[in-house]
C-alpha cells in the first residue's frame, strides 16, 4: 500500500508539471473540418524501438533535416519518446527537445523515463488538437512522426504550429503511403493539406529499409499566412478512406 502511494503521489507531481507552454492559438471552429479520416490514437508508440533503431529511423531524419547541436526540436506528437531521447543526444546540452503531446498520460510517462535516463534539456507541452501551445520563435525545427494522420485537426495544427517556428526553420513529417483510417497518409494529400495552410515542400525521401517516407517543409511567412476562413480543406483523394 505505501508503495502504491508512493507511486501515485510521484505520478501527480509529475501531472502538475506538464501543461500549456504558451497561450492559445486561433481556435479549432476557424477551421474547415478535415476532408478525410481521422486515426484513432492507439498507442504511444508505432514500433520496437529496437528495429527502429535497427532501420537507423532516428539518423536518417536528422541528417535529412540537418538537425545540429545547440539547435531546439519540437517532437509533435511525442508519444512514449523514442524521438525525444534520442534528439536529446543529438543536440545535447546546449540545445533542447520540446516533447508535445495532446495525451497528457503519454507526457507523464515520458517525463519519467528522461529522468530515469538524466536528460535534463527535455521539455514537456500539453497540445490540443488544432494547437500545439508553443511559444513563438522557439523551434529551430519540428518533427511530426507516424502521427499525421491521428491529427483530429489539421489545418489548425499547422497554423497554429508555424508562430512556433524560427525563420528558416524546417518541418519534418514521416508518414506511409496508407489510408488515414489505416494508419498512412498518402504523400500527395500531404502536400494538398500543407500547401492549404501556406507550407512549401522543399525535400521527400524515401527512409531506407521501411515503407516511410519523410516529408520536409518550410512554414508560411507570418505576415502573408491567409485567413483561416480562406483555408480550403482538401477533398479526400479515391481509397483514403
Amino acid at each position: 500500500m505505501a508503495a502504491l502511494l508512493v507511486a501515485s503521489t510521484a505520478t501527480r507531481a509529475y501531472a502538475a508539471d506538464i501543461g500549456f507552454l504558451a497561450p492559445p492559438g486561433v481556435a479549432a471552429n476557424e477551421f474547415p473540418a478535415p476532408q478525410r479520416p481521422v486515426a484513432r490514437i492507439v498507442s504511444p508508440q508505432r514500433a520496437a524501438e529496437e528495429r527502429r533503431d535497427a532501420l537507423n529511423e532516428a539518423g536518417q531524419i536528422a541528417r535529412a533535416l540537418e538537425l545540429k547541436p545547440g539547435m531546439t526540436v519540437g517532437d509533435i506528437g511525442a508519444g512514449s519518446g523514442y524521438h525525444t531521447v534520442r534528439l536529446s543526444h543529438l543536440v545535447g546540452p546546449a540545445g533542447s527537445v520540446v516533447a508535445e503531446d495532446v495525451t497528457r498520460d503519454y507526457l507523464i510517462e515520458l517525463a519519467k523515463r528522461t529522468e530515469r535516463l538524466k536528460l535534463t534539456n527535455v521539455q514537456f507541452a500539453l497540445g490540443e488538437p488544432h494547437d500545439p501551445r508553443l511559444p513563438a520563435s522557439s523551434l529551430d525545427a519540428a518533427i511530426l512522426v507516424h502521427m499525421y494522420h491521428e491529427i483530429a485537426q489539421p489545418y489548425g495544427l499547422l497554423y497554429n504550429l508555424a508562430p512556433a517556428l524560427k525563420r528558416g526553420a524546417r518541418v519534418g513529417i514521416v508518414d506511409i503511403e496508407l489510408p488515414t483510417s489505416k494508419h498512412g497518409t498518402p504523400i500527395e494529400f500531404l502536400r494538398c493539406e500543407l500547401t492549404a495552410v501556406g507550407y512549401s515542400e522543399i525535400a521527400a525521401y524515401q527512409l531506407a529499409g521501411d515503407r516511410a517516407y519523410l516529408a520536409i517543409f518550410s512554414p508560411p511567412e507570418l505576415a502573408a499566412r491567409k485567413s483561416p476562413r480562406d483555408i480550403v480543406a482538401c477533398r479526400d483523394p479515391a481509397g483514403t478512406r
